[in-house]
């Protein structure tokens, strides 16, 4: 439960009762923590279904339906899957060694890469969550949200080191097996078979081709960088979200 509730405090800004975290911090709780991130992300999913249901039934126009769902779901996270976003954005268009790109991405600041990035982002995902509201169809938002987070399972796969000494990447790279990212896989293309109703096969394509751009997009950031980072997980999560959107907008 501690593991739970410190996997909720990392994802999102609910409230928790800190007491119960893991004190001190190990790679182990870290391993544990990871494993727990897509159970975090059913809430965040929750949260945008409601939102989105909640505008829809107002009679708001579609697109900002989308908006406002998307916004919940940047508040309700920090932004910290956008920032990491377009961080890794600005990272892999400067060009420079991995040195010089960790250094850009732990500025603060958003360049010109990472701002038009995250402006077509949140466009691209506002347009698909109307749409998707438009047609009624809850269980997709909820699956491309709440999936979305077992590409931060597969981020930190054995093998990958972290990009830096400490921080996030340093607890969580390279902690997690293939038995736990088989089974956030298999549980995650089981959900998104509900996605679009009469159409079963549609969910689950769209989430396996999404998952699988995103590891990829992961993988070429490992090299790039020189290892994982928060920002890397969280540049995972955004690409599997929109194309994810993107896929169940299809029909």
């Amino acid at each position: 439960m501690r593991h739970l509730i410190a996997a909720v405090a990392w994802m999102t800004v609910l409230p928790v009762p800190r007491g119960r975290m893991p004190d001190p911090f190990t790679r182990d709780d870290g391993a544990r923590v990871i494993a727990l991130v897509p159970v975090a992300g059913a809430v965040v999913a929750a949260a945008v279904v409601a939102v989105a249901w909640a505008g829809n039934a107002a009679g708001l126009p579609a697109f900002l339906v989308g908006v406002l769902a998307v916004a919940a779901s940047g508040l309700l996270t920090r932004g910290m899957h956008l920032d990491g976003f377009a961080d890794c954005v600005d990272g892999l268009g400067s060009y420079g060694p991995p040195e010089r790109a960790r250094e850009i991405m732990r500025q603060g600041t958003v360049g010109p890469f990472g701002a038009a990035a995250l402006a077509l982002l949140l466009t691209a995902e506002a347009a698909a969550v109307g749409a998707l509201a438009e047609r009624g169809l809850w269980p997709a938002v909820g699956v491309a949200v709440g999936a979305a987070r077992v590409a931060a399972v597969l981020g930190c796969r054995r093998g990958w080191s972290a990009a830096n000494p400490d921080g996030f990447g340093a607890l969580t790279a390279g902690t997690q097996g293939v038995p736990v990212q088989a089974f956030w896989l298999v549980v995650a293309l089981g959900a998104a078979a509900f996605a679009v109703p009469g159409v079963p096969w549609q969910g689950p394509v769209a989430l396996f081709v999404a998952l699988a751009a995103a590891a990829a997009g992961m993988r070429h950031c490992v090299r790039r960088f020189g290892g994982v980072s928060g920002d890397v997980l969280g540049f995972g999560i955004e690409v599997t979200t929109v194309l994810t959107l993107v896929g169940l907008c299809v029909h």
